[in-house]
């Protein structure tokens, strides 16, 4: 890469760091008495439960409904992120093709593999 890709490199994943901080994502349960919205870095930012979830006594219930909320909200902004950061993934002919969730660690076991370091 020429210095000139690389600061545009450096100005693109500037502009995803604060893309992604700016994600907010929700997601309602199927009862539509739990809502939850969650930001770029999975965080639980808000949680509404509606006054009828205390019509019955069942905490574990209560709790997976909670959970499970949440998750598809955190998939839900995980999914908007990851489609941010393939941006500035190279395309056409001669990339390489590019998995988001193996790649960090197939990256680190190459290194341990080589002794390139790591952890």
């Amino acid at each position: 890469m020429e210095p000139v890709d690389y600061e545009r490199l450096a100005r693109d994943v500037r502009s995803i760091r604060e893309r992604v901080a700016a994600v907010r994502a929700g997601a309602e349960s199927p009862d539509g008495l739990i809502s939850a919205v969650v930001g770029g870095s999975g965080e639980l930012l808000e949680l509404r439960l509606d006054p009828r979830i205390y019509r019955t006594a069942d905490a574990a219930g209560l709790s997976a409904d909670i959970v499970g909320t949440v998750r598809l909200a955190a998939g839900r902004a995980r999914a908007e992120c990851l489609v941010l950061a393939w941006s500035t993934v190279p395309t056409g002919p001669g990339a390489e093709p590019t998995d988001a969730g193996f790649d960090p660690v197939l990256r680190e076991l190459d290194q341990r593999i080589t002794g390139g370091g790591g952890r």
